[in-house]
């Protein structure tokens, strides 16, 4: 995921290099399309989220990354990483952005929860 995150920022100008490691990235996932992650049924889970970022982490344009992962119970099944739309002047407000992206698919994990029919009373930790 995060090869192909990088990658996707040469969509606009791709160079013979970029389209090497494009192949290269798909003769992996074709070498390792039997791995997996297995889930087991576990009727006493919460949802869980932890979020992250990094203060100008990118040279190019010193925009700010942030990323979160969701678990229900010990198994992540919903995570992102995402360059910031903004060029925050401070690591608080890095970290706020972060947070709040995080609480907006906190929200929207917990109505498709609700939805197929696990009823949380309690609520999620970030």
């Amino acid at each position: 995921m995060y090869t192909a995150s990088l990658l996707s920022r040469f969509m606009e100008s791709p160079s013979q290099i970029i389209f090497g490691v494009g192949k290269r990235i798909l003769r992996y996932l074709q070498g390792t399309k039997e791995f997996g992650i297995w889930y087991k049924t576990n009727t006493n889970s919460k949802l869980h989220g932890y979020t992250d970022s990094d203060w100008a982490g990118s040279m190019d344009d010193m925009k700010s990354t942030s990323g979160y992962a969701f678990s229900l119970g010990s198994e992540v099944f919903s995570w992102a990483s995402k360059k910031q739309a903004i060029i925050p002047q401070s690591t608080t407000k890095v970290e706020y952005v972060a947070t709040v992206e995080t609480t907006n698919q906190a929200i929207w994990l917990r109505r498709i929860l609700s939805d197929m029919g696990d009823q949380e009373t309690e609520l999620a930790t970030i």
